[in-house]
């Protein structure tokens, strides 16, 4: 064996993350709080460690090891050895890398420990490290997946100096149509301190407010060595504000392959996703944009979410924190207070959304309602005009409505789709929600009709009738995960065309439209999970960058088109008033009563080993925690916060196996 495993007598010295456990449990994940190691296999005791050699504490980087182990430091690597140093150690016969996670150890009792093998290079800062701990916690994870997210891409040897950022050479601000009045304050009151959720309309220049952050750089206990932490959806955009504050004389790091630069602090560190673990020794802002996309949670087990990660990093670090979005969904308005401009400069922000009510469209029109196929025979008749229409045609529940009425078959408890039972249930089995589960007759609720009809869609199918629709050639975009993350399709040049259809993947694919038209919204209002409101609003938001701000001429043809037969639904009401406080209102009422989060915590459990981990959690749940399942092979966690959720997801060992633990599930 290698060094001596951590135990619960062991006590932490000063290095050490404050609250954190001398060992994690063996099987479980690691957490900030007061749990003893499970005992694993121990070298054989001989003498007592020299008390005054320096002793640190390793977390391995081996994916079947949970445990942490002790290791001297040997005089040759002292200067190079500090909390989130990566290092090599020998463990199990084997040499293994792995990260200082404690300095100052004090030396187990009767035990010889091995030396350290090796220095690797930099890794994370201690406050990375505690980051990571807590993340590990919250998310019911390894940490060592989450010290590998902080780590750089390849081997850093030495840091760079602190440089002085460069001259401006040009005026980096966004087009005056962009902005809000009295865009200063308003930056001021977001960055006054804090969490705060800054509310901008889609097409308001959000770069404005990270170069405001990106003057705090330097500021603060730390000093010169203070950095800004500012995420972007995509890497794309992370590039592209990298390039606007170099331009405004700021000093960046993009990470991740500017890593060392970020990790010798006084920058600004962009980056998406995982800039979340941005390696600066201390902050003194963060910014994340779009802060509502769940592009920001990774779907990888720990399923951790990068707003929090941020915003938990800042609060420790007593720095301003800033989330923006033009729809923040519940979850952020719970975690931060609202800044918001106003009324007018909002409105301004939000083009022209228009309603097309399809319930008593002839159901023999399909997709295709008037006012769409004016739309797209206006964009063939122009240069330069373009139409993009979005079908999610994947991933969606079959919808069904009323052959009679027309009305869509909905829960009257949560609003979700219902469905027919299962085929084995029987014909008359009647219909059941996706999302809370309520069952009733098949009978439609608003006219009583018993005879239901199916609601199907397809991007394929739906471009060959456009394309006979408008007389032009249309373009199809699609993100097929075997051609991985860019969006592919058929068709002409979708820059080039005049009218594009795709998935919602066609929205990141373009950079401008005059028209974006959902041709079938309720598949997302509709769809079998508890935020699906807040993504269909995030869809509509998307569409509106695309689009720009509200033209002042009456004759201006640009505007988001929705297809529904659900032109009452909070989301498109909120779109249409640009008024987001409209379905967060209207959410806030539903989950309230429902328990679900933010009021409420939840974790589903997957894979083969997920029985034997959700019974022994049901033996052991206290009062307020429900263990439910088996449902299709899973098993759902629920409890009233993250704190009684969590602690019983760390305390109860977990079987051997595969098993997937999601902690606030997206798709639930």
């Amino acid at each position: 064996m290698g060094g001596h495993a951590a135990g619960g007598g062991a006590q932490a010295g000063p290095g050490a993350v404050a609250g954190v456990p001398p060992g994690p449990d063996a099987d479980g994940p690691d957490r900030p709080g007061g749990h003893d190691a499970v005992p694993v296999e121990r070298a054989d005791p001989v003498e007592r460690a020299d008390p005054v050699e320096r002793v640190v504490r390793v977390a391995p980087d081996v994916a079947a090891v949970r445990k942490e182990f002790d290791y001297l430091v040997p005089a040759a690597l002292a200067e190079s050895v500090r909390v989130g140093t990566e290092v090599r150690v020998a463990l199990h016969g084997r040499s293994v890398a792995g990260w200082v996670v404690a300095d100052g150890v004090a030396p187990p009792t009767g035990v010889t420990l091995r030396p350290l093998t090796a220095v690797r290079g930099w890794g994370p800062p201690p406050a990375v490290v505690e980051l990571a701990r807590w993340a590990a916690w919250r998310w019911a994870g390894p940490v060592t997946a989450l010290l590998r997210t902080a780590s750089p891409p390849t081997l850093v040897r030495a840091l760079p100096p602190l440089s002085p950022p460069v001259a401006s050479t040009a005026s980096s601000l966004g087009p005056p149509a962009n902005r809000v009045t009295g865009s200063d304050e308003l930056w001021g009151e977001a960055l006054a301190g804090g969490a705060s959720v800054l509310r901008l309309a889609p097409a308001v220049d959000t770069g404005e407010v990270v170069e405001a952050a990106a003057r705090l750089v330097g500021r603060g206990p730390a000093g010169s060595s203070a950095g800004v932490v500012v995420l972007a959806p995509g890497i794309g955009e992370a590039r592209r504000l990298a390039g606007r504050l170099r331009q405004g004389g700021h000093r960046v790091a993009l990470l991740p392959e500017q890593w060392a630069m970020a990790r010798a602090g006084g920058c600004v560190a962009v980056g998406a996703r995982a800039a979340a673990f941005a390696p600066l020794p201390a902050l003194a802002a963060a910014v994340v944009l779009d802060a509502h996309d769940e592009v920001y949670h990774e779907e990888r087990t720990p399923t951790w979410c990068a707003w929090q990660v941020v915003a938990e990093r800042a609060r420790l670090d007593v720095a301003p924190c800033v989330l923006v979005s033009p729809c923040p969904t519940l979850d952020l308005l719970e975690a931060a207070h609202l800044v918001v401009p106003s009324p007018a400069d909002e409105r301004r922000g939000w083009p022209v959304v228009e309603v097309i009510d399809r319930r008593g469209d002839d159901p023999r029109r399909g997709l295709y309602s008037d006012r769409l196929v004016a739309a797209l025979r206006w964009a063939a008749a122009g240069a330069g005009r373009k139409v993009v229409c979005v079908l999610n045609r994947t991933g969606r529940i079959r919808l069904s409505a009323c052959a009679a009425c027309g009305e869509l078959v909905r829960c009257q408890r949560c609003g979700g789709a219902l469905q027919s039972r299962s085929a084995e249930a029987g014909a008359d089995a009647g219909l059941q929600c996706g999302r809370c589960g309520l069952e009733r007759p098949k009978v439609c609720a608003q006219c009583g009709g018993t005879r239901l009809k199916a609601l199907r869609v397809g991007v394929g199918r739906a471009r060959e009738e456009i394309e006979v629709l408008a007389g032009v050639p249309v373009a199809e975009v699609s993100a097929a995960s075997a051609a991985g993350p860019e969006p592919i399709g058929a068709g002409p040049d979708p820059d080039s065309a005049s009218v594009v259809i795709g998935t919602e993947a066609v929205l990141h694919r373009l950079g401008r439209a005059d028209v974006v038209a959902f041709l079938d919204f309720d598949a997302e209002l509709l769809a079998p999970r508890y935020g699906a409101g807040e993504q269909a609003m995030s869809l509509l938001a998307k569409a509106a960058r695309l689009v720009g701000p509200r033209a002042t001429d009456a004759e201006d043809r640009r505007r988001v088109l929705v297809q529904t037969r659900q032109p009452g639904h909070p989301a498109v009401l909120a779109a249409v008033g640009a008024d987001p406080a409209l379905l967060a209102g209207a959410e806030r009422d539903v989950r309230g009563a429902l328990g679900l989060p933010p009021y409420g915590a939840m974790a589903l459990l997957s894979g083969p080993a997920a029985e034997g981990y959700g019974a022994a959690l049901r033996a052991v749940a206290p009062d307020g925690v429900e263990v439910g399942g088996p449902h299709d092979g899973a098993w759902s966690v629920r409890a009233g916060d993250h704190a009684a959720l969590c602690d019983l997801l760390a305390a109860t060992a977990r079987p051997p196996g595969r098993l997937r633990v999601e902690v606030d599930p997206l798709r639930a």
